[in-house]
């Protein structure tokens, strides 16, 4: 993968972001955090390119979202969409959830996680 572009002048409001998580933002963050999943590293409400990511893991070229209910009313659809289309064409895989699916499902959101994991490592595994 080649260098992801880092805007710093998203560096404080994503420093602000993290300090303001959402609860669904937590509870997800509590079961990614400190390589609990495989080992992987997780960061969260990371700057790419012109956006913040909820959740971001380099080694998997990996972002997940955590979408609550301002992403389903008015253009917001629209924006995330267009957002991810441009990530997805800087080589980043996307793993969006729903943030009542967060609060109410966390164990299958982890299986989702889980599941994206083994298949990118069964895809990109030296043979």
């Amino acid at each position: 993968m080649y260098y992801l572009p880092y805007n710093k002048n998203l560096k404080q409001f994503s420093r602000y972001l993290r300090n303001n998580s959402t609860l669904s933002e937590v509870l997800l963050w509590n079961e990614i955090k400190a390589r609990k999943i495989k080992g992987y590293q997780f960061n969260r409400q990371k700057p790419l390119n012109n956006y913040i990511v909820d959740f971001y893991c380099k080694q998997l070229n990996l972002v997940i979202e955590v979408d609550g209910s301002s992403h389903y009313h008015g253009d917001a659809p629209i924006r995330d969409a267009q957002r991810q289309t441009i990530l997805e064409s800087m080589g980043l895989n996307f793993l969006r959830f729903d943030d009542m699916d967060v609060k109410k499902n966390i164990n299958s959101v982890i299986q989702i996680i889980y599941e994206f994991i083994e298949e990118y490592e069964a895809l990109n595994s030296p043979s």
